[in-house]
């Protein structure tokens, strides 16, 4: 368990600013996580890596010269949300663009795409790539649906050194996709971790099994199997690794292999180092060339009792990457590298945001928007406890919790931009990046797309009919499915919004004022939500349980046809009011 915090719910915020107190000669905070305290090269590419907080080193601990650049990091095992990353990116930019790296995650891989598409409308260049070297999260045909653990090291420290030797985005880039393409990682978890505050841990694992293959975040793993003796373990994990090697190495005898083995927090080091005991020699026996070992804690899972090994086949360039000088608050190799400070311009960081006027309609829209925003966020927060009993039945359990978190911070941005004059657009893309901010995870960047595509096709200056709003619904359905990849059928929110989006646009074309349309279009919602009791995940956390979650519908369909129902019984049928009522 965690023995060491105040509020839970400041956990996250007081160990980043402990962290940058305890190395601020390396690092600085910055809105959304830390970047380097150091000057990099002007000109080259910078490499951001993140996730959610909760598995230091990862991330923070691997800011510094010769590793990555900046780090964005969320709540406890929620994803960073896309304003967040922009705001590191920006920080850490030297004018030769930038690498975003994560975990593949849902929401790690929807907030970092986000940011990229934001990063590249303001004019930097900017390329994401998502980590899959857990072997045992899907077989070798569905690679691209793999997670990211311990093998993360392996790519942001690859594409770093190349980017400290000057390569462009592109070939910085490249490097990433080679070093994920050259590593395997296994692990195993023998019991859950407990976040702070909490009375229970995330995960349990029987007494005397272990979950073999699991994830960092208990995600399930291969099977639960008996404890085995180190021993055993190891030549059940090597042989596992040596099996599955990349293309191109055709026999692993003269191979050259670098190996990490990780633990992921309760592990102690004297155990690693008698678990490595037992793998060196079945590599010797493998033919393989140990280049280089690295036991200890790289990406971790608070107290989770658990530990994997990552085998990375190198080339000779990847080696010499991966074997390239490096100087963080946590991994540091070869020589020192020169630490030379930030003068005093390049340190100023301005969290303000401006808030555009909006016209006087478009402001007088936005108090009935912020009506809505308090309905929905009353809704929300009274079945946040039911959200989180439908989704924990196939899901983690979380996604009550992380939409209330949501809604809460959603409503206090958009109230601020109200009383600054904002019009009802800014109002939503304000709401929009507060409840990414806060969420985290999935949903978190599903919701912030919907409501910065709300707000940016309502504006700040007309007062939007049933039209418009139909129009906006039906881009922001458009958005989730672009960003989320989930399509209608795979049980998620998609399967509400988008026949909710064509019933809006119909009755808007039959000429129905907003209200009208709106009610007449949630029941469609409505209807929808229940039907998703019937389909079984396809993507997502949810997907590996998909039988058990069989006649329960979404959680996220559910919270959707939730605040459809809200904003609803906001609208009036004033005739005189058939625009933004």
């Amino acid at each position: 368990m965690t023995w060491l915090f105040n509020r839970p719910s400041d956990f996250a915020k007081e160990m980043v600013a402990g962290f940058v107190s305890a190395h601020a000669s390396m690092v600085r905070q910055v809105p959304g996580g830390v970047v380097r305290n150091t000057q990099s090269k002007p000109g080259s590419v910078a490499v951001i890596v993140g996730g959610g907080s909760g598995h230091y080193p990862a991330f923070a601990g691997l800011v510094g010269q010769g590793l990555a650049h900046g780090a964005a990091m969320g709540n406890l095992f929620a994803s960073p949300s896309a304003q967040q990353i922009c705001s590191v990116a920006r920080a850490a930019n030297n004018g030769g663009g930038v690498l975003l790296t994560f975990g593949n995650y849902a929401g790690d891989v929807l907030h970092f795409g986000l940011a990229c598409e934001r990063l590249r409308a303001e004019g930097i260049p900017c390329e994401t790539f998502a980590i899959t070297d857990d072997i045992s999260s899907a077989p070798l045909a569905q690679k691209e649906k793999r997670r990211g653990v311990a093998g993360d090291l392996v790519v942001f420290k690859a594409a770093a050194a190349a980017a400290e030797r000057g390569d462009s985005l592109a070939e910085v880039l490249a490097v990433a996709r080679r070093a994920n393409e050259q590593t395997r990682t296994l692990g195993l978890a023998f019991s859950g971790c407990k976040f702070p505050g909490a009375e229970h841990p995330l995960f349990t694992v029987p007494e005397g099994k272990m979950g073999f293959g699991m994830g960092i975040h208990g995600e399930p793993g291969i099977s639960e199997l008996a404890v085995l003796s180190s021993q055993d373990l190891a030549k059940k994990l090597t042989s596992a690794l040596l099996e599955e090697r990349p293309q191109g190495i055709a026999q692993t005898k003269g191979a050259r292999l670098g190996v990490i083995v990780n633990g992921l927090g309760s592990v102690k080091y004297e155990e690693l180092f008698v678990f490595w005991h037992d793998v060196q020699p079945l590599l010797q026996d493998a033919g393989v060339i140990i280049a280089d070992v690295q036991i200890g804690e790289f990406v971790t899972s608070f107290d989770m009792a658990g530990m994997s090994l990552t085998f990375i086949w190198f080339d000779e360039e990847l080696e010499t990457l991966w074997l390239a000088p490096a100087t963080t608050p946590a991994f540091n190799r070869g020589s020192v590298l020169p630490h030379k400070p930030l003068d005093p311009v390049q340190r100023e960081q301005s969290g303000e945001v401006n808030i555009p006027q909006g016209s006087e309609a478009s402001r007088a829209c936005a108090a009935t928007v912020m009506t809505m925003i308090d309905a929905l966020t009353n809704t929300i927060v009274a079945n946040a406890e039911e959200l989180g009993r439908i989704d924990a039945i196939a899901g983690d359990g979380d996604h009550g919790i992380g939409m209330e978190r949501g809604v809460v911070a959603a409503r206090a941005a958009a109230s601020h931009a109200l009383k600054q004059g904002g019009g009802a657009g800014t109002l939503l893309q304000c709401a929009a990046d507060a409840w990414a901010d806060e969420a985290g995870g999935t949903s978190g960047a599903i919701w912030g797309v919907i409501l910065n595509t709300l707000g940016t096709t309502i504006g700040n200056s007309e007062k939007p009919d049933a039209v418009i709003v139909a129009q906006a619904v039906s881009q922001a359905s458009s958005g989730v499915m672009h960003f989320g990849k989930a399509k209608p059928g795979d049980k998620t929110l998609v399967d509400v919004l988008q026949p909710f989006s064509q019933a809006l646009s119909a009755a808007a074309e039959e000429g129905l004022s907003l209200a009208a349309a709106w009610r007449k279009a949630g029941v469609v919602a409505q209807q929808s939500a229940q039907a998703t009791s019937q389909l079984l995940p396809q993507i997502g956390r949810a997907r590996p349980l998909a039988e058990r979650s069989l006649g329960t519908p979404d959680p996220g369909a559910v919270s959707l046809s939730m605040i459809i129902d809200a904003v609803g019984a906001c609208m009036t049928d004033d005739a005189r009011e058939k625009v933004c009522p």
